[in-house]
């Protein structure tokens, strides 16, 4: 699935050198006639809004599973409630997101940017850790992908289930493929960001497309042949929702280290899913705008704040889609 990423990262690369007057949208329509167009980007608008709430809620998530895990560790008779605490905490970094948008976006990239730099440094530690775990305790191999090894659930088959087809070694290839697809996530960045691109804009595009692939390559597939290796079979499912912090916790060392890095751990993750939420209103913001100019939206929307110089009505009018849903 990584390495099917090259593909889909060249067509953004390609798409993204262009210069098109009035954005991606005035294309579809040129092209495909202005419903194809509308409909088109209300798909992309619909993915955006999905987004934030998703990776916001996942953030939370992570979070929340680990306060409720300190909490058992240090014997306190308190747990938090898993879903509300982690639709209020998506709450929260949206709203944080939409302060440092309405500053502009120089400054909500500027957050995004040392994110990652904390995200890096952290894949480098697990990666070396993990390698130095495996040398000196061995690890499982990961299973081949035969039919034997291959067990679905009954939400993993969907339409097909019930049906002979999963019992065919190509189509169960597939499933497993498609369950993994959104691994390429990623790449759309390139998309949203190209406008601030630097010159020479077509090989800084190349550089960048490269890190995000190489970065995600490397984290996606070694952490889930680490998560085989390194976690008993009875114990993976506890850490299905947080793969990387079950690795943390069975590498080898004193537990309070482990302990310690699981925490690092959590919190990276934490960090790179409020990213996403940073990302999805970035780019709900600059399709919007791009409508507006094409005479889709009214021009009331496209109003800048007399302080900050941003449109600020189209930001309130994401965020507060993106609360309703969360809720």
């Amino acid at each position: 699935v990584m390495l099917c990423s090259i593909a889909v990262r060249s067509v953004y690369i390609e798409s993204s050198i262009l210069f098109v007057r009035g954005g991606a949208y005035r294309v579809v329509k040129e092209a495909m006639g202005p419903m194809a167009a509308k409909v088109t980007v209300s798909a992309l608008i619909f993915d955006f809004l999905l987004t934030a709430p998703i990776s916001g809620v996942s953030a939370g998530h992570y979070l929340i599973g680990l306060l409720n895990e300190l909490a058992e560790f240090a014997e306190i008779p308190v747990s938090l409630p898993r879903d509300a605490g982690a639709a209020f905490f998506a709450v929260l970094v949206i709203l944080y997101f939409w302060r440092q948008n309405l500053l502009g976006i120089e400054e909500s990239s500027s957050k995004a940017l040392s994110i990652m730099k904390v995200a890096s440094t952290m894949v480098v530690a697990l990666l070396v850790w993990g390698g130095i775990t495996v040398f000196l305790r061995g690890a499982q191999p990961a299973p081949l992908p035969d039919l034997k090894n291959m067990h679905f659930g009954g939400d993993a088959l969907g339409w097909l289930r019930g049906s002979a087809l999963p019992a065919i070694p190509f189509v169960a290839l597939f499933i497993g493929f498609g369950h993994s697809i959104l691994a390429m996530s990623g790449e759309e960045t390139l998309a949203q960001v190209y406008r601030e691109i630097a010159h020479p804009k077509f090989i800084n595009l190349k550089r960048a497309a490269i890190a995000i692939f190489v970065f995600s390559l490397v984290l996606t597939s070694l952490v889930s042949f680490l998560g085989v290796g390194l976690i008993p079979d009875s114990d993976r499912p506890l850490f299905f929702d947080n793969l990387i912090g079950g690795i943390a916790m069975h590498l080898s060392g004193p537990f309070q280290l482990r302990l310690c890095f699981h925490i690092f751990v959590v919190v990276v993750g934490v960090l790179m899913l409020a990213g996403a939420c940073n990302t999805a209103i970035i780019g709900s913001n600059g399709v919007l705008n791009r409508l507006s100019e094409d005479g889709v939206l009214v021009d009331w929307f496209r109003k800048v704040h007399r302080e900050y110089g941003t449109t600020y009505r189209f930001l309130n009018l994401i965020v507060g889609l993106q609360i309703l849903i969360v809720i």
